[in-house]
Protein backbone atom coordinates (compact mmCIF):
# COMPACT_ATOMS: atom_id res chain seq x y z
CA UNK A 1 0.00 0.00 0.00
CA UNK A 2 1.27 3.46 -0.36
CA UNK A 3 0.80 5.21 2.52
CA UNK A 4 1.86 8.54 1.00
CA UNK A 5 0.16 10.14 -1.69
CA UNK A 6 1.72 12.66 -3.82
CA UNK A 7 0.02 14.83 -6.39
CA UNK A 8 1.73 17.63 -8.53
CA UNK A 9 -0.61 20.75 -9.65
CA UNK A 10 0.16 22.53 -12.80
CA UNK A 11 0.55 25.87 -10.48
CA UNK A 12 3.32 24.49 -8.42
CA UNK A 13 1.09 23.47 -5.13
CA UNK A 14 2.32 19.85 -4.08
CA UNK A 15 -0.47 17.98 -2.25
CA UNK A 16 0.62 14.96 0.41
CA UNK A 17 -2.24 12.68 1.31
CA UNK A 18 -1.36 10.35 4.72
CA UNK A 19 -2.87 7.41 3.10
CA UNK A 20 -3.48 4.91 6.27
CA UNK A 21 -7.29 5.98 6.62
CA UNK A 22 -8.00 1.99 8.24
CA UNK A 23 -5.07 3.21 10.85
CA UNK A 24 -6.93 6.64 10.91
CA UNK A 25 -3.64 7.39 8.99
CA UNK A 26 -1.11 6.47 11.92
CA UNK A 27 2.43 7.25 11.26
CA UNK A 28 3.48 3.79 10.98
CA UNK A 29 7.39 2.99 9.91
CA UNK A 30 5.68 2.41 6.13
CA UNK A 31 4.44 6.64 5.89
CA UNK A 32 7.51 7.66 8.17
CA UNK A 33 10.29 6.41 5.44
CA UNK A 34 7.95 7.48 2.51
CA UNK A 35 7.49 10.88 4.19
CA UNK A 36 11.28 10.96 4.70
CA UNK A 37 11.80 10.25 0.99
CA UNK A 38 9.18 12.80 -0.26
CA UNK A 39 10.45 15.32 1.76
CA UNK A 40 14.26 15.19 1.18
CA UNK A 41 12.80 15.13 -3.08
CA UNK A 42 10.73 18.65 -2.78
CA UNK A 43 13.65 20.05 -0.67
CA UNK A 44 15.45 20.67 -3.90
CA UNK A 45 12.97 21.13 -6.71
CA UNK A 46 12.83 24.45 -7.85
CA UNK A 47 9.20 23.64 -9.42
CA UNK A 48 7.62 23.41 -5.96
CA UNK A 49 5.79 26.78 -4.50
CA UNK A 50 3.61 25.50 -2.18
CA UNK A 51 2.87 22.45 -0.15
CA UNK A 52 -0.52 21.21 1.18
CA UNK A 53 -1.13 18.07 3.86
CA UNK A 54 -4.01 16.44 4.46
CA UNK A 55 -5.30 12.84 5.34
CA UNK A 56 -7.37 10.38 3.40
CA UNK A 57 -10.75 9.15 4.74
CA UNK A 58 -12.34 10.90 8.00
CA UNK A 59 -9.32 11.67 10.07
CA UNK A 60 -6.05 13.82 9.49
CA UNK A 61 -3.58 11.74 11.70
CA UNK A 62 -4.14 9.69 14.89
CA UNK A 63 -0.66 10.27 15.46
CA UNK A 64 1.64 7.70 16.37
CA UNK A 65 1.00 4.33 15.87
CA UNK A 66 0.21 2.78 19.10
CA UNK A 67 1.21 -0.58 17.91
CA UNK A 68 4.37 0.35 17.19
CA UNK A 69 4.59 2.20 20.52
CA UNK A 70 3.72 -0.51 22.84
CA UNK A 71 6.52 -2.69 21.40
CA UNK A 72 8.68 -0.45 22.15
CA UNK A 73 8.97 -1.21 26.04
CA UNK A 74 11.77 -3.68 25.69
CA UNK A 75 14.06 -1.08 24.82
CA UNK A 76 16.96 0.76 26.34
CA UNK A 77 15.85 4.42 27.22
CA UNK A 78 19.24 6.01 25.25
CA UNK A 79 17.88 3.45 22.12
CA UNK A 80 14.70 4.69 22.67
CA UNK A 81 15.73 8.41 22.99
CA UNK A 82 17.71 7.81 19.86
CA UNK A 83 14.39 6.58 17.74
CA UNK A 84 12.37 8.60 18.95
CA UNK A 85 14.47 12.02 17.77
CA UNK A 86 14.60 10.14 14.70
CA UNK A 87 10.99 9.83 14.32
CA UNK A 88 10.15 13.60 15.32
CA UNK A 89 12.90 15.15 13.26
CA UNK A 90 11.29 12.70 10.24
CA UNK A 91 7.96 14.10 10.40
CA UNK A 92 8.95 17.44 11.67
CA UNK A 93 11.57 18.10 8.85
CA UNK A 94 7.96 20.07 6.83
CA UNK A 95 9.13 22.88 8.59
CA UNK A 96 12.40 23.21 6.56
CA UNK A 97 11.11 23.63 3.40
CA UNK A 98 11.60 26.65 1.85
CA UNK A 99 8.60 27.09 0.23
CA UNK A 100 4.84 28.14 2.54
CA UNK A 101 3.47 24.62 4.11
CA UNK A 102 -0.89 24.49 4.80
CA UNK A 103 -2.34 21.78 6.82
CA UNK A 104 -5.80 21.24 5.92
CA UNK A 105 -6.74 18.89 9.15
CA UNK A 106 -10.05 17.48 7.51
CA UNK A 107 -10.89 15.17 10.89
CA UNK A 108 -9.13 13.84 13.91
CA UNK A 109 -5.35 15.65 14.74
CA UNK A 110 -4.84 13.14 17.39
CA UNK A 111 -0.99 13.52 19.81
CA UNK A 112 1.69 13.65 16.92
CA UNK A 113 -0.78 14.19 13.97
CA UNK A 114 -1.55 17.56 15.32
CA UNK A 115 1.98 18.26 16.53
CA UNK A 116 2.68 17.59 12.26
CA UNK A 117 0.06 19.67 11.65
CA UNK A 118 1.32 23.25 13.44
CA UNK A 119 4.97 22.45 12.12
CA UNK A 120 3.27 24.01 8.77
CA UNK A 121 2.73 27.69 8.45
CA UNK A 122 -0.67 27.57 8.10
CA UNK A 123 -3.38 25.21 9.39
CA UNK A 124 -7.05 25.13 8.41
CA UNK A 125 -9.05 22.52 10.25
CA UNK A 126 -12.59 21.22 9.57
CA UNK A 127 -15.12 22.98 12.20
CA UNK A 128 -15.71 19.64 13.34
CA UNK A 129 -12.22 18.07 13.65
CA UNK A 130 -11.45 16.86 16.56
CA UNK A 131 -7.55 18.40 18.19
CA UNK A 132 -5.95 16.55 20.90
CA UNK A 133 -2.51 15.73 22.90
CA UNK A 134 -3.63 12.93 24.77
CA UNK A 135 -0.24 11.62 25.73
CA UNK A 136 -0.36 11.91 29.66
CA UNK A 137 -3.65 9.75 29.50
CA UNK A 138 -1.36 6.83 27.68
CA UNK A 139 1.34 7.18 30.35
CA UNK A 140 3.85 9.63 28.27
CA UNK A 141 5.29 12.68 28.51
CA UNK A 142 4.54 14.68 25.10
CA UNK A 143 6.43 14.14 22.31
CA UNK A 144 6.90 15.71 18.59
CA UNK A 145 8.15 19.16 19.93
CA UNK A 146 4.10 19.41 22.03
CA UNK A 147 5.91 21.88 24.67
CA UNK A 148 7.27 23.66 22.06
CA UNK A 149 4.69 24.03 19.04
CA UNK A 150 1.42 24.37 21.39
CA UNK A 151 2.37 27.33 23.25
CA UNK A 152 4.05 29.56 20.62
CA UNK A 153 0.26 28.71 18.37
CA UNK A 154 -2.01 28.96 21.15
CA UNK A 155 -0.16 30.45 24.29
CA UNK A 156 0.92 28.70 27.12
CA UNK A 157 -2.36 28.86 29.10
CA UNK A 158 -4.51 26.82 25.69
CA UNK A 159 -1.07 24.26 25.73
CA UNK A 160 -1.44 23.56 29.27
CA UNK A 161 -5.14 22.62 29.48
CA UNK A 162 -4.40 20.87 26.28
CA UNK A 163 -1.16 18.62 27.56
CA UNK A 164 -2.59 18.53 31.42
CA UNK A 165 -6.18 18.01 31.14
CA UNK A 166 -6.08 16.36 27.93
CA UNK A 167 -8.93 18.38 26.55
CA UNK A 168 -10.45 18.17 23.55
CA UNK A 169 -10.67 21.49 20.68
CA UNK A 170 -13.20 21.50 18.14
CA UNK A 171 -11.83 22.68 14.98
CA UNK A 172 -14.28 26.08 15.06
CA UNK A 173 -13.23 26.33 18.69
CA UNK A 174 -9.35 25.95 18.15
CA UNK A 175 -9.56 28.93 15.35
CA UNK A 176 -10.98 30.73 18.24
CA UNK A 177 -7.95 30.20 20.33
CA UNK A 178 -5.62 30.78 18.06
CA UNK A 179 -4.28 26.96 18.01
CA UNK A 180 -5.27 26.63 13.98
CA UNK A 181 -5.52 29.32 11.73
CA UNK A 182 -8.64 29.25 10.16
CA UNK A 183 -11.71 27.00 10.14
CA UNK A 184 -13.81 26.08 7.57
CA UNK A 185 -16.97 23.18 7.35
CA UNK A 186 -15.81 19.78 6.59
CA UNK A 187 -17.02 19.76 2.66
CA UNK A 188 -15.84 22.57 1.73
CA UNK A 189 -12.16 22.65 3.49
CA UNK A 190 -9.84 21.28 0.74
CA UNK A 191 -11.51 23.69 -1.38
CA UNK A 192 -10.67 26.41 0.47
CA UNK A 193 -7.23 25.27 1.12
CA UNK A 194 -6.57 24.39 -2.47
CA UNK A 195 -7.61 28.56 -3.37
CA UNK A 196 -5.64 29.89 -0.69
CA UNK A 197 -2.37 27.41 -1.84
CA UNK A 198 -3.15 28.54 -5.53
CA UNK A 199 -2.89 32.33 -4.64
CA UNK A 200 0.35 31.86 -2.29
CA UNK A 201 1.98 29.78 -4.94
CA UNK A 202 1.39 32.47 -7.24
CA UNK A 203 3.18 34.95 -5.79
CA UNK A 204 6.52 35.91 -5.96
CA UNK A 205 9.35 32.88 -5.13
CA UNK A 206 12.35 34.86 -3.80
CA UNK A 207 10.07 37.01 -1.91
CA UNK A 208 7.47 34.54 -0.53
CA UNK A 209 10.86 32.11 0.89
CA UNK A 210 12.51 35.46 2.29
CA UNK A 211 9.41 36.01 4.19
CA UNK A 212 8.88 32.46 5.11
CA UNK A 213 12.34 32.91 6.68
CA UNK A 214 11.81 36.29 8.44
CA UNK A 215 8.39 34.98 10.11
CA UNK A 216 9.92 31.91 11.30
CA UNK A 217 10.02 30.32 14.91
CA UNK A 218 7.58 33.21 15.61
CA UNK A 219 8.80 36.49 14.01
CA UNK A 220 12.14 38.58 14.61
CA UNK A 221 12.88 38.77 18.50
CA UNK A 222 12.80 42.61 18.45
CA UNK A 223 12.14 45.88 16.47
CA UNK A 224 15.99 45.97 15.56
CA UNK A 225 16.52 42.23 14.09
CA UNK A 226 13.45 42.64 12.35
CA UNK A 227 14.96 45.81 10.41
CA UNK A 228 18.32 44.72 10.38
CA UNK A 229 16.83 42.04 8.07
CA UNK A 230 14.43 43.58 6.03
CA UNK A 231 16.93 46.62 4.89
CA UNK A 232 18.64 43.41 3.17
CA UNK A 233 15.59 41.01 2.41
CA UNK A 234 14.24 44.27 0.89
CA UNK A 235 17.17 44.96 -1.68
CA UNK A 236 17.18 41.19 -2.71
CA UNK A 237 13.63 41.24 -3.42
CA UNK A 238 14.32 44.86 -5.68
CA UNK A 239 16.82 43.85 -7.64
CA UNK A 240 15.37 40.47 -8.65
CA UNK A 241 13.36 39.40 -11.87
CA UNK A 242 10.60 38.93 -9.97
CA UNK A 243 9.49 43.05 -8.71
CA UNK A 244 10.23 43.83 -12.56
CA UNK A 245 7.73 41.28 -13.41
CA UNK A 246 5.52 42.35 -10.31
CA UNK A 247 5.56 45.83 -11.79
CA UNK A 248 4.95 45.45 -14.97
CA UNK A 249 2.01 43.00 -14.31
CA UNK A 250 0.64 45.69 -11.80
CA UNK A 251 1.06 48.66 -14.97
CA UNK A 252 -0.43 46.03 -17.32
CA UNK A 253 -3.12 45.32 -15.07
CA UNK A 254 -2.23 41.80 -15.54
CA UNK A 255 -1.69 38.37 -13.10
CA UNK A 256 2.05 38.13 -12.74
CA UNK A 257 3.77 35.59 -14.09
CA UNK A 258 7.01 34.38 -12.01
CA UNK A 259 9.53 32.37 -12.83
CA UNK A 260 11.26 29.77 -10.38
CA UNK A 261 14.09 31.96 -8.89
Amino acid sequence: MNELLVDRRDDGVVVLTLNRPDLRNAMTDGMTEQWRRTVAGLRGDRDVRCVVVTGAGNAFSSGGDLSWLADRNAESVPDLRDRMLGFYRTWLSIADLEVPTIAAVNGAAVGAGLCFALACDLVYAAHDAKLLVPFTALGLHPGMAATYLLPRAAGVGVAREMLLTGRTLLGAEAASAGLVTRAFPREALLGEVMEIAARTAANAPVATRLTKIALSGGGHADLEAALRWESLAQPVTMASDDMREGLAAQRERRAPRFGNS
